[in-house]
């Protein structure tokens, strides 16, 4: 993509972000199988947090997340392309003023930051990485941006889940195989807004960093366990959701179901 569609792009994803804004915690805060999402996401960033750590949060929404660790007693700056997550989470964050900071900027320009940390943590959550076909530019950013032994937790939509490839039995081809030929990127809806998305492997985050990180883990996260875009599964099969469930936090780390789910969780430590 070009200077001009990439902004293009950005502009009309942070149309569809800032016009969902107002309604996302209600849409997805009830949702069983999202709540386990960030439970899992949640648990594997404090395995390797240290106490009171300093995070820098990519597209940090309406700021659930962001909250959370606020609350657990590290200092968050939010960051995020969409005005209105971010006045949102001005709304939210009052109690935390202390604990949380905002700032509205596009990961693909982090250099553009007042605040620049350094952080002991980068962490993007829930696929927002995905927003952009400029992803090696964004990853090759953050050196600037992290404390020696610093650390990364991305959460990205890889270009193959097994859930959804599944599917084709159900005569879905379209959503099926909706994820295999997207080099160009796929075209997604929100809010009546179409903007581009594109998927990537954990390989690619690896290769992009691999001079100055190391991996210290991945995890599939939806391997097992449905996407939460089939609605209700949790709720209308409680006793298979918990099968599941038990099968996927014992198997999230081995291969081959960490590159089989609907994201993958992956975290590098800056050597």
């Amino acid at each position: 993509m070009n200077d001009t569609s990439i902004l293009s792009n950005e502009s009309d994803a942070s149309t569809a972000f800032s016009r969902q804004s107002t309604i996302f915690d209600q849409i997805y805060s009830a949702n069983t199988i999202i709540n386990y999402k960030r439970a899992r996401v949640r648990q594997h960033v404090l395995n390797h947090l240290a106490p009171g750590s300093s995070i820098l949060e990519l597209n940090s929404g309406t700021g659930e997340d962001a909250i959370f660790f606020a609350q657990q007693g590290h200092h968050v700056h939010a960051t995020d392309i969409s005005t209105g997550m971010q006045e949102v989470l001005h709304q939210k964050t009052v109690p935390y003023r202390d604990k949380i900071s905002q700032e509205i900027c596009s990961f693909t320009e982090l250099e553009e930051l007042k605040n620049k940390g350094p952080f002991d943590l980068i962490f993007s959550n829930f696929g927002g990485l995905n927003c952009t076909g400029e992803l090696e530019k964004v990853l090759l950013s953050f050196d600037a941006l992290l404390k020696r032994g610093g650390k990364v937790t991305l959460v990205i939509i890889p270009g193959f889940c097994l859930w959804e490839t599944l599917l084709v039995f159900k005569g879905k081809f379209k959503t099926a195989f909706r994820r295999f030929f997207s080099s160009k990127g796929r075209t997604a809806h929100i809010e009546g807004t179409y903007f581009k998305c594109w998927y990537y492997s954990p390989s690619f985050v690896i290769k992009t960093l691999r001079h100055s990180y190391q991996v210290l883990g991945i995890e599939g996260l939806c391997t097992i366990v449905p996407p939460s875009y089939i609605e209700g599964f949790a709720e209308k099969h409680p006793r298979a959701y918990q099968f599941l469930k038990n099968k996927e936090d014992k198997l999230k780390d081995k291969w081959p179901w960490k590159y089989m789910g609907d994201y993958f969780i992956i975290s590098l430590e800056k050597k």
